[in-house]
């Protein structure tokens, strides 16, 4: 690695803002103290796309954000401002926009017999009993037949090429189908285009001729809804228009990774950022390959561990991309002794008492059962053929190994296991999630034959070898991350609602708080283990913004206040439901989003609260729109805000929120920027920031006033600092004071510095998060701070001998035993230096 990152700033690029416009904020950057610049991937994407995770053709930059000579000015702009640049990898799936995408294009004119045939993770036997040898291709609004017969199907001859088209949807027309159209069409050379024409002409008019054509494709053309539970290609969880690809092929690999290894090698990319490497076959065959191909480049990897989940320890990775860390920060605000109150509070409110857990096998049982049959369809097929030569297990029927199979995945205490076949490698832990999953499943299904679930444990442990075993076993495991995270994230989470701030990507809900001791552990393990790995706090992905759980986690700090407004609210706007709509839970919601975001406008919640009820799946979804209970919640959340007396009441409850929530955050701030790993900023949040989940979180960042108030930060002390509160300025002084801390002495933070956490003494010692970094640093975060109300009391930390000085305000300080509150007297949150 050419140099030790300090920080990294992501960001979001899109046709509006392409590779000349991030080029203009790299002096901002730098002047910020980021080491490098993180951007979204950027490889060429469907048209339009406004996320880059759509890619079409890995062999160029997007021609959408400035194409190849934008995209070196900007690689040279960082390169000359002495920043590094991560950019984000997409290893699992390309995205299968007609021509757009080559591979795919050639797959679907030359089916099996196609050079791409093997780039994509396709079962061409699928359909065997129905459509042998074909990929079904589920893009139709209606029936197959009804959509011919209607005339929306239609052959094209453009520059002496076939295609079919259906709205804007491109289909190729295989060779030997064309070659019959060209000889129905005659070889008068004189008129061989007109009548070509004509032919097309009157294959368009013949449904059942036309039907004869595309009937000789590689694909079947289907109905949409047939995607989840006949589709016969592994897709990015079930987003069919994202087809898996087999990266664990050398030459797949060298395909896709071929411009992100030569910019390594350009010296114009340092870091790159592996998207969903648990969708790969082999994860860490995936990433020893990567790391030979590139040894000096500092990798990180979008992982999701679950609660006392480790990271892979034989991938050669530098760590995640901070969820683990975010959901760790987070629950040191969230007050324990509340949790009963809340409970209660949410079970009266709501009638729902189900523990998460439950909530959990609920959800993962339904998306396995809807939109992930195709998955499941495929695993049971090939558990079926295993089966059928195993005569313990013959007798089987085909129910009963779907329903092993949908239990064991439903019971997975984690994303998924990491067995290898190739290397013939099964952790201790990996043998510990299958075994709970095993155990938890046939427990649940007492119906089925216990010997068939120690089969398929055997199958998984790979302790009965085979072919079809080990595909077996290696599929299973693609198969648990997209039911965790579709059940999970974005369907439990969109059902529980007793404390949303700890519904996020990679937390547990039903975990309430993380206690100091449980933080401090976690630290020093970070340190020894992943000192580079990312620290978040905010992502493109996630549920709310930092300062959205910030302000929300306060609630835990007032449960009976918070009591008291939500059912002064819910009698207050009874008058504006009208045929049950919205229910309570989703009522529930509303009130804790307006709560974190406010102040919202009409057309920001409405649109948050539709994605929300639709990925809750319980009135309405994106695959089945229930419009009338859209159109009834939006009518109640209009009516809601044009009631005066309930937004007054709202916003005089928010208003004692305000303050509280902005020190929670720069505390939350503090600690990402100094604990183990590298800290990460997203796009817009070194101000305040209260967005709520995608797309509401990519909205345009205003750099320009960013840039203003950077500039204005050296020439204000700590009081014009936090008179500027309201403008963000706090936030962004502890980012610049911290981060050119970090850049001036990068040994005191790096991966070998120590960790080591300091306590406070006297009444109100558990409201502060201390530690010290490299002997030299001392963090002072305050917590809980609600309940502090600024007065630190007796509370008292022993500093080691010598002179500190504290960054944030200049103040110096002697060691000894020092009052929080002298220490913290003119700025809420500290960090300490040690004087030479």
């Amino acid at each position: 690695m050419k140099f030790e990152p300090v920080a990294t700033y992501r960001l979001q690029m899109h046709p509006g803002f392409g590779f000349d416009q991030a080029a203009e904020i790299v002096p901002y950057l730098h002047d910020l103290g980021i080491s490098h610049m993180y951007t979204s991937p950027y490889l060429q994407a469907a048209a339009g796309s406004t996320h880059g995770y759509d890619i079409v053709d890995p062999a160029h930059v997007n021609a959408e954000l400035g194409g190849t000579q934008a995209h070196a000015r900007l690689c040279e702009t960082i390169r000359a401002a002495g920043l590094g640049h991560m950019i984000d990898v997409v290893p699992n799936h390309m995205a299968v926009a007609g021509r757009q995408n080559p591979w795919w294009w050639d797959l679907l004119e030359n089916g099996p017999a196609s050079r791409f045939a093997g780039f994509f993770d396709v079962d061409w036997h699928s359909g065997a009993n129905r459509w042998p040898g074909k990929l079904l291709l589920p893009v139709l609004g209606n029936h197959y037949g009804r959509i011919l017969e209607d005339g929306e199907l239609q052959l094209s001859y453009e520059d002496g090429n076939f295609a079919i088209h259906y709205h804007e949807h491109l289909f190729p027309v295989a060779p030997s189908s064309a070659a019959e159209i060209l000889s129905t069409a005659g070889e008068d050379d004189g008129s061989k285009e007109s009548r070509i024409k004509t032919e097309v002409t009157r294959l368009n008019h013949d449904p059942d001729a036309l039907d004869t054509v595309i009937e000789q494709q590689h694909y079947r053309l289907a109905f949409w809804r047939m995607a989840d539970t006949d589709l016969g290609y592994r897709r990015f969880f079930n987003i069919s228009d994202l087809a898996g690809i087999r990266v664990e092929d050398k030459t797949v690999f060298a395909a896709v990774h071929a411009l992100p290894l030569a910019w390594v090698k350009k010296g114009w990319v340092q870091g790159l950022r592996i998207d969903h490497p648990d969708g790969l076959w082999d994860p860490a065959q995936y990433f020893h390959r990567l790391q030979k191909a590139c040894p000096d480049a500092w990798i990180v990897v979008e992982k999701i561990l679950e609660p006392k989940e480790n990271l892979a320890s034989d991938w050669p990775v530098a760590g995640t991309t901070g969820y683990d860390f975010m959901n760790l920060a987070g629950g040191l605000f969230v007050n324990p002794a509340s949790e009963e109150v809340l409970t209660q509070l949410y079970a009266d409110f709501t009638g729902i008492q189900q523990p998460f857990e439950a909530l959990v096998h609920e959800c993962k049982h339904l998306v396995l059962t809807t939109i992930l049959q195709s998955e499941i369809r495929r695993l049971t097929s090939l558990f079926e053929e295993i089966c059928e030569r195993h005569r313990r297990h013959r007798d089987y029927s085909r129910q009963e190994l779907r329903r092993a199979l949908c239990q064991t995945a439903i019971h997975f205490p984690v994303y998924r296991s990491y067995v290898s076949a190739s290397e013939n490698r099964v952790s201790e832990e990996d043998e510990h999630h299958i075994d709970a999953a095993i155990e938890g499943a046939a427990m649940v299904r007492s119906d089925l034959d216990p010997e068939l679930f120690l089969f398929l444990k055997d199958l998984l442990l790979l302790q009965t070898r085979g072919a079809l075993e080990t595909e077996l076993a290696m599929r299973f495991q693609q198969l648990t991350g997209p039911a965790m995270a579709k059940g999970v994230e974005d369907t439990a989470f969109y059902r529980y609602h007793r404390l949303i701030c700890l519904n996020e990507v990679g937390g547990d809900p039903g975990r309430f708080t993380v206690t100091l001791r449980q933080f401090h552990t976690a630290c020093a393990r970070a340190q020894k283990e992943h000192p580079l790995g990312l620290l978040a706090s905010t992502t493109h992905d996630t549920k709310r913004s930092e300062d959205v759980r910030a302000r929300l986690a306060l609630l835990s700090e007032i449960p009976d206040p918070w009591a008291d407004a939500v059912r002064r609210w819910a009698s207050n706007n009874a008058r504006h439901r009208s045929g049950g709509v919205p229910d309570a839970n989703t009522e529930y919601l509303l009130y804790q989003t307006l709560v974190g975001a406010w102040p919202i406008d009409l057309e920001r919640i409405c649109a948050y609260m539709e994605k929300a009820v639709k990925e809750a799946k319980v009135h309405t979804s994106w695959t089945a729109p229930n419009n009338a209970y859209e159109r009834g919640l939006a009518d109640f959340i209009a009516a809601v805000l044009a009631d005066r007396a309930f937004c007054t009441d709202l916003e005089n409850f928010v208003a004692d929120l305000i303050a509280p929530g902005r020190i929670n955050s720069l505390a939350q701030t503090l600690i990402k920027l100094t604990a183990p790993g590298v800290p990460d900023i997203y796009q817009g949040t070194e101000l305040w920031d209260l967005s709520l989940v995608d797309p509401d979180n990519r909205r345009p960042v205003d750099f320009a006033l960013r840039r203003r108030q950077l500039g204005q930060l050296p020439q204000l002390d700590p009081e014009a600092i936090m008179a500027g509160m309201d403008k963000g300025l706090p936030k962004l002084w502890v980012i610049r004071q911290i981060l050119h801390l970090r850049r001036a002495h990068p040994v005191l933070f790096g991966p070998r510095a120590d960790y080591c956490p300091l306590y406070a003494t006297g009444q109100k010692a558990d409201h502060l998060v201390a530690f010290f970094r490299g002997q030299a640093v001392i963090s002072l975060a305050p917590r809980l701070v609600m309940g502090l109300n600024n007065d630190w009391d007796d509370t008292i930390v022993a500093l080691p001998s010598g002179k500190w000085h504290n960054v944030l305000t200049g103040d110096e300080a002697d060691g000894g035993a020092v009052r929080l509150q002298e220490l913290l007297r003119r700025f809420p949150v500290g960090l300490l230096m040690k004087r030479k």
